[in-house]
């Protein structure tokens, strides 16, 4: 429900005067007769006696009371749904949770905050703001000083979040030092507890002040993506929420380098869950190009953004094996290991010692027994710190084991004519689930004539992840400490089996070493500089002015913040290894903040409805009232037609006035148009009668306009809307019109203008948006398209071809994608030479706006597909292609002058 309130209500008080008006309202004059002259019969027909007034009609003197008493309302200056006042007289201070948490909600924060500077506005309130996270050049928070209202405002539409938690004790030690006087609060929080005392000492000092109100998001809003860890060939990825959540879901995009999107993967979330976990499932090879994981939306937040660096995708293997001729081909313990695992992984040999001084993702011994003491220490320290250990049983095995086996084995080895022989080689028996082969098929002609036995251990079935088709164990594994260790029951070699020689050795072992945990290159004391940095909406940029290097071993124990905010660390320079600092990484179990304390308003933010002031309404509703009064009176007392009409115009006056004001206004803005499109270069797009769609091509011409100044030396203004045939299209180089499938043929002045316009050099670039449905643009089929260019001169058309001039105006591009990519961009025939070889319309279904549109927040509010970023940065480019052509014309394709002017440079 809606709350009225006034900004003026002492001028309320004039509603007691309706009585006394009810007794001057209720009189009415005689009226008048009409006589002829001389002066003297005028004189002698005057009736003697003396005539008293004639009462007021009920409801004329009704309508006037109620003119009288909207008079009043209006100047009292009523106001919907206006923000609750605490205090007429005290200031207000707005404090205000900028950290990582507020980003999801942002805007709704802003219209809360918004509000209440409304209110005080009105009510000529001083107004202080204080934003509880650290500025990005690292000052700790601290209150503004008391200002007007309006200067507030433009403050607080300067504030955005930080990728990094707020500091709200040193905003409660600033605020101590800072408070000289009693004021009114207005707390927006993010919800959530920060700290030991969840926010409440804040807010106790707050309310110990003043009034205070506490503006809360949704609960659960908050959402933090945990970095992702694997398992065989896929990520499992992890959420977090802040308690109190509905049910719902969350869709995480597996992203590259250049913004596209190889992978999507969602995580339900039933209702008050706070964790969620969810499988990416992706080879190997296509996870090694993923750089980003981000949550779906338009605001995913710094917490929603995971960077994937060298340490998921690095996966360092020291090879080492008993004998010396490990390599020799075919025969060689390592010749297969090598060959399986060399495209996919980073393989190093040396010795035992060598191999473990280096970091590494996994160690392989093939058929190597460990001895007892150093080596043993060595490698039990890999395993434990979580290396993955991946050993090859054989002859010495056999005959020794030592302590770092999953399962302990029986000496010897069981092979064809031993006393535990098969009467024939075995197969392999289907992978169990919860293996990291499963998935996988066993090959029937892969078979195993020998290998070494686990002894019956408990649980020796759970510790298996393949068996032979007798039930005996072919490799299995233990967890030991954060690590792993695995065991294959046959040589690295075909000496035991043939499984070394099939495609589904190569597939076991990939799988096995995805399981280890990567290694990054940088290590030491090495100083890794900020690259690129996420600011508090999760996008990457420059980094701010306080960002500075971090040692390459502290950077996993670095906390984000101003001095090292979240993103991109490592030495400048092309292909320079970069490590990743990620904000969730760092972050605790989300918990609620601690309540308001008693006494303060506590209410939740989103949806603030929008303030409207009734008083204007009011009082032009009293005027035609009065109007209205007018007329009826006139009427009453018997005037004739003339002095009527005369009222008539009176009562218009007002009404009239305003439309005649209006429509100067309208006449002067169109000249003002008029004279600035003659000023400035601008693009234009015609208006369709559908406001979204109007809107979205006015924010993809802004946001192309925008690109275009940043990228060329072209100066294009803002935007206008059109109207073929009654607004001047002479101005303007290019046309932007959304087909719309009921969009009505232009009427003969508008076909008239648009041909005018494209004789006279000007573009048309009709979009069907209909890529995106998969129906693409068909010349012939689209009905709507047909409509609206029946009258217009359109030349014969032909796709774009490779060497078109809008490939290559200002960038070469292989597509002219926009929000959609894919299918045929149709253009004038070469052939054509109007114009010299312009082609006067340009037609496709690509929903180019939508790509190049930007928002107030100078987001892109539209998601492209399926390319991403990369595919989002085509569609600029090709726009800057549009409008590079549309102003120069052809003149990359005219190559008929460069032999003349190349001989004239004497080359």
């Amino acid at each position: 429900m809606g709350a009225l309130s006034f900004a003026a209500p002492w001028l309320l008080v004039a509603l007691a005067a309706l009585p006394a008006l009810y007794w001057l309202l209720r009189v009415t004059p005689p009226t008048p007769r009409r006589q002829s002259f001389p002066p003297a019969r005028f004189l002698r027909e005057l009736p003697a006696v003396e005539e008293t007034p004639a009462r007021t009609p009920w409801w004329l003197l009704l309508l006037r009371l109620l003119a009288a008493a909207l008079i009043v309302l209006g100047l009292a200056r009523p106001v919907w749904n206006a923000a609750l006042r605490d205090s007429e007289d005290s200031p207000l201070l707005v404090v205000v949770d900028d950290g990582w948490a507020s980003a999801s909600d942002w805007p709704d924060r802003m219209a809360a905050a918004g509000a209440a500077l409304d209110a005080a506005s009105r009510a000529g309130r001083r107004v202080a703001l204080l934003a509880t996270a650290p500025g990005v050049t690292g000052d700790a928070p601290r209150p503004t000083g008391w200002m007007p209202a309006e200067e507030a405002r433009s403050r607080l539409a300067a504030l955005r979040p930080h990728p990094w938690t707020p500091d709200r004790p040193a905003a409660l030690a600033a605020l101590e030092s800072w408070r000289n006087e009693d004021f009114a609060s207005l707390y927006v929080t993010d919800g959530l507890a920060h700290g030991e005392d969840g926010g409440s000492a804040l807010m106790r000092a707050l309310a110990a002040v003043g009034p205070l109100q506490v503006a809360r998001g949704t609960p659960g809003g908050a959402r933090v993506l945990l970095p992702p860890w694997a398992e065989a060939d896929r990520l499992m990825l992890g959420l977090r929420r802040a308690p109190g959540g509905p049910a719902g879901e969350a869709a995480v995009l597996a992203l590259t380098p250049d913004g596209r999107a190889l992978g999507r993967a969602v995580l339900p979330l039933p209702a008050g869950a706070t964790e969620a976990e969810a499988a990416l499932e992706l080879p190997v090879e296509i996870r090694n190009s993923i750089t980003q994981l981000a949550l779906e939306g338009d605001v995913p937040g710094a917490s929603g953004v995971v960077l994937l660096d060298e340490r998921f995708r690095r996966r360092p293997v020291g090879l080492l094996a008993a004998q010396e001729a490990s390599d020799t081909p075919l025969t060689g313990a390592l010749y297969y290991l090598d060959r399986a695992l060399s495209p996919t992984a980073e393989i190093r040999r040396g010795t035992l010692e060598q191999l473990l001084s280096r970091r590494l993702a996994v160690l392989v011994l093939a058929d190597r027994p460990l001895a007892e003491g150093a080596e043993t220490e060595a490698v039990t320290r890999f395993v434990e710190g979580g290396g993955l250990l991946l050993r090859f049983a054989g002859p010495r095995l056999a005959e020794k084991g030592d302590s770092l086996l999953p399962v302990p084995l029986r000496a010897g080895e069981r092979a064809l004519g031993s006393a535990l022989s098969w009467e024939r080689p075995q197969t392999l028996a289907s992978f169990p689930e919860g293996s990291p082969f499963a998935g996988l098929t066993p090959p029937a002609e892969v078979t195993v004539s020998t290998q070494v036995l686990a002894e019956p251990v408990p649980r020796l079935a759970e510790r298996s992840w393949a068996r032979l088709s007798d039930g005996t164990p072919l490799v299995t594994f233990e967890n030991r400490g954060a690590g792993r260790i695995v065991l294959f029951h046959v040589t690295a070699n075909a000496d035991w089996s043939n499984l070394p020689l099939s495609g589904l050795y190569i597939d076991m072992l990939r799988r096995i070493v995805a399981l280890s945990s990567g290694v990054a290159g940088s290590e030491g004391e090495a100083p890794l500089a900020p690259l690129e940095t996420l600011d508090g909406f999760g996008r990457l940029g420059a980094p701010p002015p306080a960002a500075g290097p971090i040692l390459a071993a502290q950077l996993d124990a670095t906390q984000p913040g101003p001095r090292h905010p979240p993103g991109w660390y490592g030495t400048p320079g092309e292909g320079a290894e970069r490590r990743a600092l990620n904000l969730s990484a760092h972050l605790p179990a989300l918990r609620a903040a601690a309540p308001a304390p008693s006494g303060a308003r506590e209410t939740r933010i989103g949806g603030v409805p929008a303030e409207r002031d009734l008083g204007p309404w009011l009082l032009a509703a009293a005027l035609l009232l009065l109007a209205a009064d007018l007329l009826l009176s006139l009427q009453s007392r018997g005037l004739g037609m003339r002095t009527r009409a005369a009222a008539v115009a009176l009562a218009l006056l007002l009404p009239g006035a305003a439309w005649a004001q209006g429509s100067a206004q309208g006449s002067a803005q169109e000249n003002a148009q008029e004279g600035a499109a003659a000023l400035a270069t601008r693009l234009a797009y015609v208006v369709t009668g559908d406001t979204q769609t109007d809107e979205v091509s006015r924010q993809g011409l802004v946001g192309l306009s925008e690109y275009v100044n940043r990228r060329t030396a072209a100066g294009l203004a803002e935007p206008v809307a059109l109207r073929p045939g009654r607004d001047d299209l002479s101005f303007y180089p290019l046309l932007y019109w959304v087909v719309l499938p009921d969009a009505p043929a232009p009427d003969p002045a508008a076909a008239e203008a648009l041909n005018t316009f494209m004789r006279n050099g000007g573009i048309i670039v009709f979009d069907t948006r209909n890529e995106g449905s998969g129906e693409g643009v068909s010349l012939g089929a689209d009905a709507a398209l047909r409509r609206l260019t029946r009258n217009l001169q359109v030349p014969p058309l032909a796709p774009v071809a490779e060497d078109h001039v809008l490939k290559r105006a200002f960038y070469l591009l292989p597509d002219l994608p926009g929000r959609y990519a894919g299918g045929p961009v149709w253009v004038a025939r070469d052939t054509d030479r109007a114009n010299d070889s312009v082609s006067p319309v340009i037609i496709g279904g690509h929903d180019w706006a939508s790509a190049w549109a930007v928002d107030a927040r100078g987001n892109n509010p539209y998601a492209v597909m399926p390319g991403g970023t990369r595919q989002r940065t085509l569609a600029y480019r090709f726009g800057v292609n549009l409008v590079i052509y549309a102003l120069t014309g052809n003149y990359k394709g005219d190559q008929v002058h460069v032999p003349a002017i190349l001989e004239r440079l004497g080359n």
